[in-house]
């Protein structure tokens, strides 16, 4: 017996006070021996429904008895909605679906949710930036993994080039602002970036999904493998021990201080080749020495070199 059934008919008791069998059997799309079976299936589980016999009869939660559903106590309904809250707030549906959670939730706590539903705003976009909107495709891609059906993806790759496969859409991930799709394809599993798909169409074929699948742990995989890709060169600095949280701010955890002396920080960067790291530093001018390797240095004399020859002013003649 489907617990999501069983679910489903105590809720539907729960918003009519009574339904029959037969009333049951209809909305659930079940026979009504399998709507008489769950609603005896709840009785014995200890929910108090009971059937009243006769005209006007049927199945009721005795005394108009409510049931929460959620099993959630004080700390974990207000961490659901300190977290949920922000979400909400631009979006109407989710707005009104917390409502419908608040009010689900027992009497007791429904005002600590509603206070932490409304004590946190998000604001994703940094400093003299736009806020970022989701991309006009994700609402399709949404549907195809949560209905678990193949899509027919238009992509255009990090060259440019247009490509169009039939994808098994496995998870979304929303990472600093940017989505991305992870699906199973003919040549294997591979990560999409939602705002290089050009067109999704759904299909009515059932999706492949491995048993195994866990989202978290594959994300984590391809960040894995991602970091490395970005960190396959690197560079030892000096710098002033107060400048080493800006400088960690550029290379996030490609940033590892070796050692620290007098007030200065040798520590080592590290990006995808040479001309990213030097490109990075040039900014700093004199306040970021490159001790090694050679490449960073050359790069960095070639930024100053061009630089030079654009900006420096040339000695009026005497």
């Amino acid at each position: 017996m489907r617990a999501d059934r069983l679910v489903a008919a105590l809720l539907l008791l729960q918003a009519r006070g009574r339904v029959t069998a037969l009333e049951l059997a209809e909305e659930l799309e079940i026979s009504v021996a399998t709507a008489r079976r769950d609603l005896e299936a709840l009785s014995a589980a200890g929910i108090p429904v009971y059937p009243q016999p006769g005209r006007g009869g049927g199945w009721s939660l005795v005394g108009g008895a409510r049931t929460d559903l959620s099993g959630l106590n004080a700390a974990e309904s207000q961490a659901l909605f300190l977290l949920l809250g922000p979400a909400g707030s631009g979006d109407p549906e989710l707005s009104s679906a917390l409502r419908k959670l608040i009010r689900a939730l027992p009497a007791t706590f429904r005002s600590d949710a509603e206070a932490a539903a409304r004590a946190v705003v998000s604001d994703s976009a940094g400093w003299g930036e736009q806020d970022r909107e989701p991309p006009a495709l994700m609402q399709s891609l949404q549907n195809a993994v949560v209905r678990r059906l193949k899509v027919r993806l238009a992509y255009d790759g990090r060259g440019g080039q247009s490509t169009e496969r039939m994808v098994d859409p496995l998870g979304l991930v929303d990472k600093d602002g940017i989505w991305y799709l992870i699906a199973g394809t003919e040549a294997g599993q591979r990560t999409f970036r939602v705002d290089r798909v050009t067109s999704a169409e759904m299909t009515d074929l059932p999706a492949r999904r491995p048993d195994d699948f866990d989202l978290p742990a594959e994300w984590a995989r391809v960040v894995a493998e991602m970091e490395q890709r970005r960190s396959l060169v690197s560079a030892v600095v000096l710098i002033d021990a107060r400048f080493l949280p800006v400088l960690r701010s550029h290379f996030g955890r490609h940033c590892e201080v070796i050692a620290e002396d007098d007030g200065r920080v040798r520590a080592r960067v590290a990006a995808h080749m040479a001309r990213s790291i030097a490109e990075q530093l040039a900014g700093w001018g004199a306040m970021v020495e490159v001790v090694e390797p050679e490449s960073v240095r050359d790069e960095l004399a070639r930024i100053g070199l061009e630089l030079t020859e654009r900006y420096a002013r040339r000695a009026a003649p005497a």
